[in-house]
């Protein structure tokens, strides 16, 4: 005798063997300066030392590099603005 098997409802759960998944990479393309995001704030002297020697300075938020961008073409670094702003206070830029 011969046994029929009754197919099993599709839970749309795996019913066991293998399969194969396939990923789709995406990439961004990045820009130059997208590492540079913002304009950091250092003293003029610490700048004009890095200048001459090449070594890294340090902005009030943490950010260690070495400055060789225009800082006028990115906007202020929040938190070096927001730690600037509780030391001297909230500089509105109206004199």
């Amino acid at each position: 005798m011969s046994e029929t098997l009754d197919p099993q409802p599709d839970t749309g759960a795996p019913q066991g063997g293998t399969a194969t998944i396939e990923r789709v990479e995406q990439r961004e393309l990045a820009e130059p300066g997208d590492a540079e995001r913002f304009a950091h704030y250092v003293k003029k002297d610490k700048i004009m030392e890095s200048a001459l020697s090449g070594e890294p300075v340090i902005a009030l938020c943490g950010k260690v590099w070495i400055p060789g961008r225009d800082p006028k073409r990115f906007p202020v670094c929040p938190q070096c603005k927001e730690i600037l702003d509780a030391a001297f206070g909230k500089g509105d830029g109206e004199d």
